[in-house]
Protein backbone atom coordinates (compact mmCIF):
# COMPACT_ATOMS: atom_id res chain seq x y z
CA UNK A 1 0.00 0.00 0.00
CA UNK A 2 2.56 2.17 1.19
CA UNK A 3 5.06 1.57 -2.83
CA UNK A 4 1.25 2.44 -4.12
CA UNK A 5 0.77 5.75 -2.21
CA UNK A 6 4.73 6.41 -3.01
CA UNK A 7 4.10 5.65 -6.73
CA UNK A 8 0.58 7.68 -6.72
CA UNK A 9 2.64 10.89 -5.50
CA UNK A 10 5.59 10.89 -7.26
CA UNK A 11 3.61 10.40 -10.78
CA UNK A 12 1.45 13.39 -9.33
CA UNK A 13 5.05 15.24 -9.07
CA UNK A 14 5.97 14.17 -12.16
CA UNK A 15 3.12 15.69 -13.73
CA UNK A 16 3.74 19.41 -12.01
CA UNK A 17 4.16 21.98 -13.93
CA UNK A 18 5.28 25.44 -13.60
CA UNK A 19 3.83 26.89 -16.93
CA UNK A 20 -0.25 27.55 -16.46
CA UNK A 21 -2.83 25.78 -18.80
CA UNK A 22 -5.01 28.78 -19.58
CA UNK A 23 -7.94 27.87 -22.57
CA UNK A 24 -11.38 30.03 -24.01
CA UNK A 25 -13.01 29.63 -20.36
CA UNK A 26 -10.70 31.26 -18.11
CA UNK A 27 -7.96 33.29 -20.13
CA UNK A 28 -9.38 36.78 -19.69
CA UNK A 29 -10.06 36.12 -16.10
CA UNK A 30 -7.04 35.01 -15.13
CA UNK A 31 -4.40 36.63 -17.08
CA UNK A 32 -5.05 40.17 -15.39
CA UNK A 33 -3.94 38.72 -11.96
CA UNK A 34 -0.64 39.13 -13.39
CA UNK A 35 1.62 42.21 -13.68
CA UNK A 36 3.69 40.52 -16.04
CA UNK A 37 3.14 37.39 -18.01
CA UNK A 38 4.37 35.13 -20.70
CA UNK A 39 2.29 33.23 -22.93
CA UNK A 40 2.62 30.55 -25.42
CA UNK A 41 0.29 30.01 -28.00
CA UNK A 42 1.02 26.91 -28.87
CA UNK A 43 -0.13 23.40 -31.20
CA UNK A 44 0.61 20.35 -29.71
CA UNK A 45 1.63 18.62 -33.01
CA UNK A 46 3.43 21.20 -33.80
CA UNK A 47 7.77 20.18 -34.14
CA UNK A 48 8.95 23.70 -33.03
CA UNK A 49 6.42 23.70 -29.61
CA UNK A 50 8.00 20.72 -28.72
CA UNK A 51 11.38 21.57 -28.74
CA UNK A 52 10.68 24.96 -27.09
CA UNK A 53 8.46 23.10 -24.44
CA UNK A 54 11.38 21.69 -21.96
CA UNK A 55 12.89 25.32 -22.29
CA UNK A 56 10.11 26.87 -21.26
CA UNK A 57 9.29 24.66 -18.38
CA UNK A 58 12.86 25.10 -16.88
CA UNK A 59 12.16 29.53 -17.64
CA UNK A 60 8.73 28.81 -15.81
CA UNK A 61 10.58 26.98 -12.55
CA UNK A 62 13.17 29.46 -12.34
CA UNK A 63 11.11 33.06 -12.83
CA UNK A 64 8.73 31.48 -10.11
CA UNK A 65 6.94 34.40 -8.02
CA UNK A 66 9.04 37.03 -10.48
CA UNK A 67 7.28 36.54 -14.14
CA UNK A 68 4.45 33.92 -14.66
CA UNK A 69 4.65 31.52 -17.77
CA UNK A 70 1.18 30.52 -19.21
CA UNK A 71 0.48 28.30 -22.48
CA UNK A 72 -2.55 28.38 -24.81
CA UNK A 73 -3.31 25.10 -26.84
CA UNK A 74 -4.91 26.77 -29.77
CA UNK A 75 -5.86 23.54 -31.44
CA UNK A 76 -9.07 23.26 -28.59
CA UNK A 77 -9.08 26.83 -27.82
CA UNK A 78 -9.41 28.93 -30.85
CA UNK A 79 -11.05 32.03 -29.67
CA UNK A 80 -8.69 33.28 -27.48
CA UNK A 81 -5.93 32.47 -29.85
CA UNK A 82 -8.09 34.36 -32.69
CA UNK A 83 -8.88 37.47 -30.62
CA UNK A 84 -4.70 37.77 -30.34
CA UNK A 85 -3.76 37.12 -34.13
CA UNK A 86 -2.55 33.72 -33.56
CA UNK A 87 -1.62 32.90 -37.16
CA UNK A 88 1.32 29.98 -36.44
CA UNK A 89 2.65 28.61 -33.81
CA UNK A 90 4.96 28.63 -31.05
CA UNK A 91 3.48 32.95 -31.05
CA UNK A 92 4.78 34.02 -27.61
CA UNK A 93 3.17 37.53 -26.46
CA UNK A 94 4.02 39.49 -23.40
CA UNK A 95 1.31 40.30 -21.10
CA UNK A 96 1.30 43.39 -18.69
CA UNK A 97 -1.77 43.84 -16.03
CA UNK A 98 -4.41 41.72 -18.75
CA UNK A 99 -3.58 43.76 -21.58
CA UNK A 100 -1.16 42.58 -24.32
CA UNK A 101 2.12 44.86 -24.26
CA UNK A 102 3.54 43.24 -27.50
CA UNK A 103 5.06 39.93 -29.52
CA UNK A 104 8.08 38.20 -27.71
CA UNK A 105 11.47 38.50 -29.91
CA UNK A 106 13.54 37.42 -27.49
CA UNK A 107 15.47 34.06 -27.30
CA UNK A 108 13.82 30.43 -26.60
CA UNK A 109 16.64 28.91 -24.36
CA UNK A 110 15.77 29.24 -20.86
CA UNK A 111 18.66 31.06 -20.08
CA UNK A 112 18.01 33.65 -22.50
CA UNK A 113 13.84 33.99 -21.75
CA UNK A 114 15.06 34.35 -17.80
CA UNK A 115 17.41 37.06 -19.22
CA UNK A 116 14.99 38.93 -21.20
CA UNK A 117 12.06 38.58 -18.91
CA UNK A 118 14.29 39.57 -15.53
CA UNK A 119 14.90 42.52 -17.58
CA UNK A 120 11.31 43.38 -18.26
CA UNK A 121 10.23 42.82 -14.20
CA UNK A 122 10.67 45.55 -12.29
CA UNK A 123 11.34 49.09 -12.66
CA UNK A 124 13.62 49.69 -15.77
CA UNK A 125 16.14 51.20 -13.88
CA UNK A 126 16.96 50.25 -10.13
CA UNK A 127 17.84 52.41 -7.49
CA UNK A 128 20.42 52.35 -5.42
CA UNK A 129 21.04 53.29 -1.99
CA UNK A 130 23.82 52.60 -0.57
CA UNK A 131 27.77 51.49 -1.20
CA UNK A 132 26.94 47.50 -0.96
CA UNK A 133 23.93 47.86 -3.28
CA UNK A 134 25.78 49.55 -6.41
CA UNK A 135 28.65 46.71 -5.61
CA UNK A 136 26.18 44.65 -6.05
CA UNK A 137 24.69 45.82 -8.86
CA UNK A 138 27.74 46.28 -11.23
CA UNK A 139 29.13 42.82 -10.35
CA UNK A 140 26.39 41.48 -12.51
CA UNK A 141 28.24 39.17 -15.18
CA UNK A 142 26.25 41.76 -17.57
CA UNK A 143 27.36 45.40 -18.19
CA UNK A 144 25.80 48.22 -16.09
CA UNK A 145 24.75 51.64 -16.68
CA UNK A 146 24.38 53.73 -13.57
CA UNK A 147 23.24 57.61 -13.08
CA UNK A 148 24.34 59.33 -10.63
CA UNK A 149 22.22 63.01 -9.55
CA UNK A 150 22.32 65.04 -6.17
CA UNK A 151 18.52 65.71 -7.56
CA UNK A 152 15.66 63.41 -8.18
CA UNK A 153 13.70 65.96 -9.78
CA UNK A 154 16.64 66.80 -12.45
CA UNK A 155 16.04 66.68 -16.03
CA UNK A 156 19.25 64.69 -16.43
CA UNK A 157 17.59 62.48 -14.39
CA UNK A 158 14.49 62.12 -16.07
CA UNK A 159 16.31 62.00 -19.87
CA UNK A 160 18.26 58.79 -18.19
CA UNK A 161 15.07 57.05 -16.94
CA UNK A 162 13.67 57.58 -20.56
CA UNK A 163 16.55 55.72 -22.01
CA UNK A 164 16.73 52.85 -19.44
CA UNK A 165 12.82 52.44 -20.39
CA UNK A 166 13.61 52.60 -23.89
CA UNK A 167 16.67 50.06 -23.76
CA UNK A 168 15.54 47.93 -20.97
CA UNK A 169 15.40 45.16 -23.18
CA UNK A 170 19.13 45.28 -23.95
CA UNK A 171 20.91 46.89 -20.82
CA UNK A 172 21.13 46.61 -17.50
CA UNK A 173 20.48 50.03 -15.81
CA UNK A 174 20.43 51.85 -11.91
CA UNK A 175 20.56 55.82 -10.56
CA UNK A 176 21.31 56.82 -7.19
CA UNK A 177 20.97 60.08 -5.17
CA UNK A 178 23.35 59.14 -2.55
CA UNK A 179 25.80 62.38 -2.35
CA UNK A 180 28.03 59.87 -0.83
CA UNK A 181 27.87 57.43 -3.72
CA UNK A 182 28.35 60.91 -5.97
CA UNK A 183 31.32 61.85 -4.32
CA UNK A 184 32.64 58.48 -4.03
CA UNK A 185 32.62 58.22 -7.53
CA UNK A 186 33.83 62.05 -8.74
CA UNK A 187 30.49 62.74 -9.34
CA UNK A 188 29.37 66.66 -9.07
CA UNK A 189 25.87 67.24 -9.32
CA UNK A 190 25.22 64.45 -12.14
CA UNK A 191 26.94 61.98 -14.28
CA UNK A 192 26.44 58.50 -15.90
CA UNK A 193 29.06 55.78 -15.45
CA UNK A 194 29.17 53.02 -17.40
CA UNK A 195 30.67 49.81 -15.65
CA UNK A 196 32.06 46.80 -18.38
CA UNK A 197 31.43 42.97 -16.64
CA UNK A 198 33.89 42.47 -13.72
CA UNK A 199 34.76 38.87 -15.44
CA UNK A 200 35.81 40.74 -18.46
CA UNK A 201 38.38 43.20 -16.82
CA UNK A 202 41.78 43.28 -18.15
CA UNK A 203 44.66 45.75 -19.00
CA UNK A 204 44.00 46.78 -22.05
CA UNK A 205 41.00 49.31 -21.41
CA UNK A 206 39.34 50.93 -18.49
CA UNK A 207 36.57 48.72 -16.60
CA UNK A 208 34.59 51.57 -16.39
CA UNK A 209 33.78 54.72 -18.77
CA UNK A 210 32.21 57.99 -17.89
CA UNK A 211 29.89 59.77 -19.85
CA UNK A 212 31.41 62.95 -20.72
CA UNK A 213 28.52 65.21 -22.84
CA UNK A 214 27.50 68.91 -21.29
CA UNK A 215 23.94 67.99 -21.57
CA UNK A 216 22.10 64.96 -20.59
CA UNK A 217 19.59 63.93 -23.43
CA UNK A 218 18.05 60.26 -24.33
CA UNK A 219 19.55 60.12 -27.44
CA UNK A 220 23.29 61.45 -25.94
CA UNK A 221 23.14 58.98 -23.43
CA UNK A 222 21.77 55.89 -25.87
CA UNK A 223 24.76 56.80 -27.87
CA UNK A 224 27.54 56.40 -25.44
CA UNK A 225 26.26 53.54 -23.94
CA UNK A 226 25.79 51.65 -27.29
CA UNK A 227 29.63 53.02 -28.47
CA UNK A 228 31.41 52.03 -24.90
CA UNK A 229 29.04 49.57 -23.83
CA UNK A 230 31.19 46.04 -25.40
CA UNK A 231 34.56 47.84 -25.49
CA UNK A 232 37.13 45.96 -27.45
CA UNK A 233 36.56 42.11 -27.23
CA UNK A 234 32.81 41.32 -25.72
CA UNK A 235 32.07 37.83 -24.55
CA UNK A 236 29.51 37.36 -27.57
CA UNK A 237 26.14 35.35 -25.93
CA UNK A 238 22.34 34.46 -26.96
CA UNK A 239 21.78 37.73 -25.55
CA UNK A 240 23.46 40.10 -26.93
CA UNK A 241 24.63 38.50 -30.25
CA UNK A 242 21.98 41.05 -32.28
CA UNK A 243 23.82 44.34 -30.82
CA UNK A 244 27.05 43.12 -31.78
CA UNK A 245 26.13 41.65 -35.61
CA UNK A 246 25.04 45.15 -36.84
CA UNK A 247 28.54 45.61 -37.31
CA UNK A 248 31.94 44.10 -39.30
CA UNK A 249 32.63 41.49 -36.80
CA UNK A 250 35.77 39.03 -35.97
CA UNK A 251 34.79 36.21 -33.81
CA UNK A 252 37.40 34.07 -31.87
CA UNK A 253 35.34 30.55 -31.53
CA UNK A 254 36.60 28.27 -28.44
CA UNK A 255 35.99 26.61 -25.00
CA UNK A 256 34.41 30.18 -23.88
CA UNK A 257 33.15 29.18 -20.13
CA UNK A 258 33.25 32.06 -17.62
CA UNK A 259 31.65 29.86 -14.82
CA UNK A 260 34.01 27.00 -14.92
CA UNK A 261 36.67 28.21 -16.83
CA UNK A 262 37.27 32.60 -16.36
CA UNK A 263 41.15 32.16 -16.32
CA UNK A 264 40.92 29.80 -19.05
CA UNK A 265 38.42 31.85 -21.45
CA UNK A 266 40.31 35.22 -20.91
CA UNK A 267 43.91 33.35 -21.80
CA UNK A 268 42.74 33.57 -24.94
CA UNK A 269 40.53 36.76 -24.93
CA UNK A 270 43.80 38.76 -24.42
CA UNK A 271 45.74 37.51 -26.93
CA UNK A 272 43.33 38.53 -29.47
CA UNK A 273 42.45 42.05 -27.48
CA UNK A 274 46.46 42.98 -27.64
CA UNK A 275 46.13 42.24 -31.66
CA UNK A 276 42.76 43.85 -32.02
CA UNK A 277 43.93 46.67 -30.21
CA UNK A 278 47.05 47.21 -32.38
CA UNK A 279 44.53 47.52 -35.31
CA UNK A 280 42.03 49.94 -33.55
CA UNK A 281 44.83 52.28 -32.61
CA UNK A 282 45.53 52.28 -36.23
CA UNK A 283 42.14 53.68 -36.60
CA UNK A 284 40.60 50.44 -38.66
CA UNK A 285 37.07 50.00 -38.29
CA UNK A 286 36.05 46.20 -36.83
CA UNK A 287 34.59 45.07 -34.17
CA UNK A 288 35.80 41.78 -31.92
CA UNK A 289 33.99 39.29 -30.00
CA UNK A 290 34.89 35.74 -28.60
CA UNK A 291 32.04 32.89 -28.35
CA UNK A 292 31.62 29.80 -27.22
CA UNK A 293 32.13 27.54 -29.92
CA UNK A 294 29.54 24.57 -28.92
CA UNK A 295 26.67 27.54 -28.12
CA UNK A 296 27.42 28.90 -31.49
CA UNK A 297 28.21 25.43 -33.47
CA UNK A 298 25.83 26.96 -36.47
CA UNK A 299 28.30 29.69 -36.85
CA UNK A 300 31.27 27.42 -37.01
CA UNK A 301 29.93 25.07 -39.34
CA UNK A 302 28.47 27.68 -41.74
CA UNK A 303 32.28 29.16 -42.23
CA UNK A 304 33.54 25.72 -42.26
CA UNK A 305 35.98 25.61 -39.32
CA UNK A 306 37.12 22.92 -37.32
CA UNK A 307 37.01 23.73 -33.62
CA UNK A 308 37.71 20.56 -32.61
CA UNK A 309 40.68 21.69 -31.18
CA UNK A 310 41.91 24.13 -28.12
CA UNK A 311 42.79 26.68 -29.88
CA UNK A 312 40.40 29.43 -31.22
CA UNK A 313 38.70 29.54 -34.38
CA UNK A 314 38.41 32.91 -36.02
CA UNK A 315 36.30 34.44 -39.03
CA UNK A 316 34.60 37.95 -40.26
CA UNK A 317 31.34 38.84 -40.80
CA UNK A 318 31.02 41.88 -42.58
CA UNK A 319 26.96 43.25 -42.40
CA UNK A 320 26.98 42.41 -46.04
CA UNK A 321 26.96 39.20 -45.60
CA UNK A 322 30.72 38.48 -47.13
CA UNK A 323 33.09 36.04 -44.88
CA UNK A 324 36.62 35.40 -44.37
CA UNK A 325 37.76 32.77 -42.63
CA UNK A 326 41.84 32.71 -40.97
CA UNK A 327 43.39 29.42 -42.34
CA UNK A 328 46.11 29.39 -39.92
CA UNK A 329 46.05 27.95 -37.33
CA UNK A 330 45.72 30.56 -33.94
CA UNK A 331 49.32 31.29 -32.24
CA UNK A 332 49.47 31.94 -28.80
CA UNK A 333 51.73 35.28 -29.91
CA UNK A 334 48.78 36.47 -31.99
CA UNK A 335 51.28 36.51 -35.30
CA UNK A 336 48.67 34.37 -37.13
CA UNK A 337 45.86 36.71 -36.51
CA UNK A 338 48.28 39.60 -37.46
CA UNK A 339 48.60 38.38 -40.44
CA UNK A 340 44.87 37.66 -41.60
CA UNK A 341 44.02 41.04 -39.76
CA UNK A 342 46.49 42.89 -42.11
CA UNK A 343 45.29 40.60 -45.35
CA UNK A 344 41.99 41.56 -44.69
CA UNK A 345 42.26 45.10 -44.37
CA UNK A 346 45.04 44.91 -47.03
CA UNK A 347 41.91 43.46 -49.55
CA UNK A 348 43.67 40.47 -50.15
CA UNK A 349 41.91 37.85 -48.66
CA UNK A 350 39.36 35.67 -50.76
CA UNK A 351 35.78 35.77 -49.62
CA UNK A 352 34.55 32.16 -47.78
CA UNK A 353 31.64 30.79 -50.12
CA UNK A 354 30.25 27.42 -48.68
CA UNK A 355 29.21 25.80 -51.80
CA UNK A 356 28.35 22.26 -52.80
CA UNK A 357 30.24 21.62 -56.07
CA UNK A 358 29.39 22.75 -59.56
CA UNK A 359 27.70 19.92 -61.39
CA UNK A 360 29.62 18.53 -64.36
CA UNK A 361 26.24 18.35 -65.99
CA UNK A 362 23.56 20.84 -66.06
CA UNK A 363 21.84 20.38 -68.88
CA UNK A 364 18.43 19.29 -67.54
CA UNK A 365 15.41 21.66 -67.53
CA UNK A 366 15.68 23.45 -64.47
CA UNK A 367 19.79 24.32 -63.53
CA UNK A 368 21.09 23.71 -60.35
CA UNK A 369 22.50 26.89 -58.99
CA UNK A 370 25.34 26.33 -55.69
CA UNK A 371 27.14 29.41 -54.50
CA UNK A 372 30.22 28.87 -56.71
CA UNK A 373 27.94 29.22 -59.96
CA UNK A 374 25.67 32.25 -58.58
CA UNK A 375 27.24 34.58 -60.58
CA UNK A 376 27.41 33.03 -63.90
CA UNK A 377 24.22 31.51 -63.39
CA UNK A 378 21.46 33.96 -61.91
CA UNK A 379 23.48 37.15 -62.11
CA UNK A 380 23.98 36.96 -65.96
CA UNK A 381 22.44 40.03 -66.98
CA UNK A 382 21.55 38.64 -70.32
CA UNK A 383 18.60 36.91 -69.02
CA UNK A 384 16.01 36.32 -66.73
CA UNK A 385 15.73 34.05 -64.22
CA UNK A 386 13.32 32.49 -61.58
CA UNK A 387 15.34 30.54 -58.67
CA UNK A 388 13.95 28.59 -56.13
CA UNK A 389 15.83 28.03 -52.79
CA UNK A 390 15.06 24.67 -50.87
CA UNK A 391 15.57 22.48 -48.65
CA UNK A 392 16.15 18.38 -49.45
CA UNK A 393 13.93 17.95 -45.99
CA UNK A 394 11.24 20.44 -46.72
CA UNK A 395 7.43 18.44 -47.62
CA UNK A 396 6.61 21.49 -49.92
CA UNK A 397 9.87 21.44 -52.02
CA UNK A 398 9.01 18.14 -52.78
CA UNK A 399 5.44 18.88 -53.88
CA UNK A 400 6.59 21.24 -56.14
CA UNK A 401 9.04 19.38 -57.87
CA UNK A 402 7.97 17.62 -60.19
CA UNK A 403 5.62 21.26 -61.73
CA UNK A 404 8.39 23.09 -61.12
CA UNK A 405 10.46 20.22 -63.77
CA UNK A 406 7.63 20.38 -65.96
CA UNK A 407 8.13 24.44 -66.08
CA UNK A 408 11.43 24.03 -66.87
CA UNK A 409 10.78 21.68 -69.89
CA UNK A 410 8.15 24.15 -71.29
CA UNK A 411 10.69 26.95 -71.58
CA UNK A 412 13.32 24.76 -72.47
CA UNK A 413 13.00 26.24 -75.73
CA UNK A 414 13.38 29.84 -74.30
CA UNK A 415 16.78 31.49 -74.94
CA UNK A 416 16.37 34.06 -72.65
CA UNK A 417 15.00 32.84 -69.57
CA UNK A 418 16.27 30.05 -66.70
CA UNK A 419 14.75 28.16 -64.09
CA UNK A 420 16.92 27.61 -62.03
CA UNK A 421 17.22 25.82 -57.93
CA UNK A 422 19.47 26.28 -55.03
CA UNK A 423 19.95 23.85 -52.14
CA UNK A 424 20.11 27.06 -49.51
CA UNK A 425 20.92 24.58 -46.53
CA UNK A 426 24.44 23.66 -48.49
CA UNK A 427 25.35 27.09 -49.91
CA UNK A 428 25.47 30.24 -48.95
CA UNK A 429 22.59 32.54 -50.15
CA UNK A 430 24.20 36.05 -51.19
CA UNK A 431 22.63 39.43 -50.86
CA UNK A 432 20.00 40.63 -51.58
CA UNK A 433 18.41 37.25 -51.43
CA UNK A 434 16.95 36.78 -48.02
CA UNK A 435 15.69 33.05 -47.31
CA UNK A 436 13.48 32.57 -44.18
CA UNK A 437 11.57 29.91 -45.13
CA UNK A 438 11.45 27.04 -47.58
CA UNK A 439 10.59 27.18 -50.58
CA UNK A 440 11.27 30.72 -51.03
CA UNK A 441 11.63 31.70 -54.74
CA UNK A 442 12.96 34.83 -56.61
CA UNK A 443 12.47 36.53 -59.96
CA UNK A 444 15.88 38.01 -61.04
CA UNK A 445 15.14 40.53 -64.29
CA UNK A 446 18.23 40.85 -67.19
CA UNK A 447 19.48 43.85 -66.06
CA UNK A 448 17.86 44.55 -62.53
CA UNK A 449 20.15 41.84 -60.81
CA UNK A 450 20.52 43.49 -57.84
CA UNK A 451 17.01 44.05 -57.01
CA UNK A 452 15.24 40.46 -57.31
CA UNK A 453 11.88 40.21 -56.89
CA UNK A 454 10.02 37.97 -54.87
CA UNK A 455 7.61 35.50 -56.00
CA UNK A 456 3.96 35.29 -54.30
CA UNK A 457 2.11 34.27 -56.73
CA UNK A 458 0.46 30.33 -56.69
CA UNK A 459 2.57 27.47 -57.38
CA UNK A 460 0.90 25.60 -60.49
CA UNK A 461 2.97 25.74 -63.90
CA UNK A 462 0.32 28.10 -65.26
CA UNK A 463 0.69 30.23 -62.04
CA UNK A 464 4.14 30.57 -62.97
CA UNK A 465 3.79 30.90 -67.03
CA UNK A 466 0.87 33.72 -66.09
CA UNK A 467 3.57 35.50 -64.17
CA UNK A 468 6.27 35.17 -66.16
CA UNK A 469 4.92 36.28 -69.30
CA UNK A 470 4.23 39.72 -67.48
CA UNK A 471 7.62 40.28 -65.65
CA UNK A 472 10.03 38.48 -68.32
CA UNK A 473 11.94 41.31 -70.02
CA UNK A 474 11.10 39.49 -73.44
CA UNK A 475 8.44 38.23 -75.14
CA UNK A 476 7.86 34.56 -73.19
CA UNK A 477 8.36 31.43 -75.71
CA UNK A 478 6.11 28.42 -75.04
CA UNK A 479 4.81 25.94 -77.22
CA UNK A 480 1.19 25.72 -78.15
CA UNK A 481 -0.73 23.56 -75.72
CA UNK A 482 -2.16 22.47 -79.35
CA UNK A 483 0.55 20.98 -81.10
CA UNK A 484 1.61 19.40 -78.16
CA UNK A 485 -1.75 17.63 -78.28
CA UNK A 486 -1.45 16.64 -81.73
CA UNK A 487 1.81 15.69 -81.76
CA UNK A 488 0.82 13.33 -78.95
CA UNK A 489 -2.33 11.90 -81.23
CA UNK A 490 0.02 11.45 -84.11
CA UNK A 491 1.88 9.09 -82.19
Amino acid sequence: MLRLIFLAALAGFSRASDVLDYGDDDFESRIGDHSLALVEFFAPWCGHCKRLAPEYEAAATRLKGLVTLAKVDCTSNSNVCSKYGVSGYPTLKIFRDGEESGPYEGPRTADGIVSFLKKQAGPASVELKVELDLETFIGNRDASVVGFFADDKSTAQAEFLKTANTLRENYRFAHTNNEDLLSSHGIEGEGVILFRPVRLNNKFEDNSVKYTEDTFTSNKIKKFIQDYLFGICPHMTDDNKDQLKGKDLLVAYYDVDYDKNPKGSNYWRNRVMKVAKSFLDQGKKLSFAVANKNTFNHEVSEFGLDASGDLPAVAIRTVKGDKFVMAEEFTRDGKALERFLQDYFDGKLKRYLKSEPIPENNDGPVKVVVAENFESLVNDDSKDVLIEFYAPWCGHCKSLEPKYKELGEKLADDPNIIIAKMDATANDVPAPYEVSGFPTMYFAPAGRKMSPKKYEGGREVSDFISYLKKEATNPLVVPEEGKKKKKKSEL
